[in-house]
């Protein structure tokens, strides 16, 4: 699946370049240069994260599993439970499959929220309630 695979773009190279000129490539393709692989955040019985080592060094936490979800309401932030996945905007296939991005609807006991952070890149999911 590509949306699963590391993707590097660039220019056509079957395409012209207009006036009929021969096309020389400017650098190769390096491995810097390739993404990482989408990590799919799944709903399930427990919160998994994983570590990962980023350039230079620094760390930063995947989160593969999730459980539970901060919702803001109008007195703070809560800790609620995930019930499951309604709709996606990325993907609709990601609501069947139980994975939760950005932008998605999920069902908690307070009602549906949208998530407003990206749980594979932060490590928690973090969500407000739609009124």
């Amino acid at each position: 699946m590509s949306q699963f695979s590391r993707q590097v773009h660039g220019p056509s190279k079957t395409k012209g370049s207009g006036n009929g000129k021969r096309k020389i490539k400017f650098k190769d393709k390096r491995r810097s240069n390739a993404g990482n692989y989408f990590s799919a955040t799944k709903l399930a019985a427990s919160d998994v994260a994983e570590p990962v080592r980023r350039r230079g060094g620094s760390d930063t936490v995947r989160l593969k599993a999730a459980k539970s979800v901060n919702v803001l309401t109008k007195e703070g932030y809560k800790k609620l439970e995930i019930k499951g996945v309604l709709e996606s905007k990325d993907n609709r296939n990601f609501a069947r499959q139980n994975i939760i991005t950005k932008g998605t609807i999920i069902n908690t006991d307070m009602g549906k929220a949208v998530v407003v952070n990206r749980p594979g890149r932060e490590g928690t999911v973090i969500a407000k309630l739609i009124s």
